[in-house]
């Protein structure tokens, strides 16, 4: 099993957080690449690659500075500026090397233990969901009805018997994954587009039993966008991880 990891944005949205691309920021003495990357190899992951833009050299140092160039490569997205469906893109190669794969976002804080529930779900292709999350138009929610995920999106508009919000990590089966890139081609002419568009296509369009879903409810992670997440992940997240065995 490999590993995908999209890093290439600016992050904006972060003020003076954001001078350096996010996986950079450190909690303890780790950045989060450095905290992706342990994770991924104690998980027995054979490969990782790394879709950057934003100052990638910095991202390219980390990667040698921690020894791990044997583990990680990394995929340099021109066109980083704009829609992380591009990034997506970039990195269909690798998403498709002919086995499964995990599709990761970078700006995320959370423990081993999250991990391993991914990598050791039953489930071909599975996402990850928590039921406990802030109402409002910022999390990317998962709703399922029937068994089926009938929306993945911000916005929801549809009945559901479940919602969470998706942690934005996801693994693949190979042909699943093939089938992810093919309707990534479909979606990459909209260059604003984010990458959860073309899995939400694939999601709402195959059989029931294409995806699983896996439940993490509970076990403390948080994405980080705003000024405010990276604080809530020092004070509040962090905190409980470095009590977690």
């Amino acid at each position: 099993m490999r590993a995908v990891i999209l890093a290439a944005g600016v992050g904006r949205r972060l003020g003076d957080e954001g001078d350096l691309p996010k996986c950079l920021l450190r909690f303890g003495e780790k950045t989060l690449l450095q905290r992706h990357l342990e994770f991924l190899k104690q998980c027995g992951i054979e490969k990782t690659t790394i879709a950057v833009g934003f100052k990638k050299e910095t991202i390219q140092s980390e990667i040698v500075k921690l020894g791990m160039d044997d583990f990680a490569n990394t995929v340099f997205n021109p066109d980083f500026e704009q829609g992380s469906v591009l990034s997506l893109w970039s990195t269909r190669d690798q998403m498709t090397y002919g086995g499964d794969v995990l599709l990761m976002d970078a700006d995320v804080l959370y423990g081993h233990s999250l991990l391993s529930r991914l990598v050791e779900t039953q489930h071909a292709s599975s996402f990850l969901m928590d039921k406990n999350f802030e109402p409002g138009d910022e999390p990317v929610k998962l709703c399922i009805r029937n068994g089926k995920i009938v929306e993945f999106r911000k916005k929801v508009e549809v009945e559901f018997d479940v919602c969470g919000e998706s942690v934005g990590f996801f693994k693949f089966s190979s042909d699943t994954a093939k089938k992810l890139i093919e309707t990534t081609e479909r979606f990459k002419t909209n260059r604003e587009e984010c990458y959860e568009e073309p899995l939400r296509d694939l999601a709402l369009n195959s059989p029931s039993d294409t995806f699983g879903v896996e439940d993490i409810t509970g076990m403390p992670w948080t994405e980080i966008d705003f000024p405010e997440d990276v604080h809530k992940a020092q004070e509040k997240i962090f905190t409980q991880l470095e009590s977690e065995p």
